[in-house]
């Protein structure tokens, strides 16, 4: 397709497009819309930064202007991504749209989202823990939605929110359009599908999901003692915006407070801080009031920071499609960013898996550390590139986990 206007679009959407300077349908767009729009159940998957997130919005919204009856549900895994994602639909409706919204996210007062069903929501979007509290507290009615949109699924399963999802799903009507979209489709994912969707078309875009080309990765070898040192001297080297995940929020507020404290200028961000403090975090760094963001995983995915040009993997993620998404948070919109990740002795397995290594390198790819009295002082690895372009992983049910993540996004 060469421009929007040939998928007949509502005039109002049309317009909204234009105003964004979006002319060109990207390719998930170009294959989504036609089948969405026809009512078609999906199951798809895109690279991060592909228009994933328009090519449900626009049919959603098509239909919420054609009947005045219908409702959505878009689910996401946490509050942020909720929150873009409202950001992304509302931007696609003018101040004259009759077509009320509600985000339904945890650490938002619970009164004020009652406020937003009252008025006649049509377009809820949010996390499955809250969107159920709604639903036992007998606030939200979904007997009238007839789509229903399931966002990053693959993190949502991971992050154990199936039970909440079942419990949704039962009060949705069984006559409905689902689209699904996820990074991956591992068996969890395709037996949900059989579970809500119905024939539906699966899509992807891109192949395999990889890092950007764009980013510039590399490895340090070395000790857990040595690692504040080395990220000390590489955060006075670097220039520009600077994203630091560590594995758990107490992590992330001894680093930032350590940081600060010798002259740093940085923030932290976890699932235990309040939402409007998330919000207003997110929105200094997006300002550049400060210019480092030390993170755990509830900042990985989704989240649109354009201006970010280092991610310092301080712990290691659990698995490879946590790598990819957290270095995707650099090299937005074109630009270019790097990547650097730390790995200790101990971490060197899960290093092989997320690079998609078989475990029969890993001693060609692990380094020795420290002294011994037989033999003569190693010198660590710094800054060894790597190219994810030419490997998989073998067994890729081997490299997931169960991620601390879990316990720090609350929905």
């Amino acid at each position: 397709m060469s421009d929007f206007n040939q998928y007949c679009l509502p005039d109002a959407l049309l317009h909204a497009l234009k105003q964004l300077e979006i002319i060109t349908p990207t390719p998930i767009q170009s294959r989504v819309l036609p089948l969405a729009l026809e009512g078609k159940d999906i199951l798809g998957s895109a690279k991060t930064g592909t228009g994933k997130t328009f090519a449900f919005a626009i049919p959603i919204l098509v239909r919420l202007m054609l009947d005045p009856k219908a409702s959505a549900l878009v689910l996401s895994p946490t509050r942020e991504l909720a929150t873009q994602l409202m950001q992304a639909f509302k931007s696609l409706m003018d101040s004259r749209s009759k077509i009320h919204a509600a985000l339904l996210i945890g650490g938002d007062p619970i009164a004020k989202q009652s406020r937003q069903l009252k008025r006649g929501a049509r377009l809820l979007i949010g996390t499955p823990g809250r969107i159920n509290d709604h639903l036992i507290r007998g606030m939200l009615n979904l007997k009238n939605t007839n789509c229903l949109v399931l966002d990053e699924t693959d993190q949502m399963l991971d992050m154990g929110f199936k039970p909440q999802i079942d419990q949704i799903v039962k009060y949705l009507p069984k006559i409905r359009q689902t689209l699904l979209f996820s990074a991956t489709f591992p068996n969890n994912i395709m037996q949900l599908s059989k579970a809500y969707l119905r024939d539906p078309i699966r899509i992807s875009v891109g192949g395999p999901v990889e890092p950007v080309t764009k980013i510039k990765q590399d490895v340090v070898h070395l000790k857990e003692s040595e690692k504040y040192q080395h990220l000390s001297e590489h955060l006075d080297k670097c220039k520009g915006a600077v994203l630091v995940f560590v594995k758990t929020k107490h992590a992330a507020e001894r680093m930032s407070k350590r940081l600060r404290q010798t002259g740093h200028s940085v923030d932290t961000i976890h699932g235990d801080l309040r939402q409007n403090k998330r919000e207003r975090v997110m929105k200094a760094f997006r300002n550049q009031t400060f210019r480092i963001l030390v993170a755990t995983d509830v900042a990985a995915r989704g989240l649109d920071i354009p201006l970010i040009q280092h991610v310092i993997n301080y712990d290691l993620p659990q698995c490879r499609d946590d790598y990819i998404h957290r270095v995707g948070r650099t090299a937005r919109a074109g630009a270019e960013g790097s990547a650097l990740s730390f790995v200790t002795p101990s971490e060197s397995r899960l290093w092989n898996m997320i690079q998609g290594l078989s475990s029969s390198n890993s001693n060609q790819q692990r380094p020795s550390h420290g002294h011994s009295k037989k033999s003569k002082p190693h010198h660590r690895k710094k800054n060894q590139s790597f190219d994810f372009k030419n490997s998989r992983a073998k067994n890729p049910k081997k490299v997931r986990s169960k991620r601390s993540v879990k316990r720090e996004a609350v929905a």
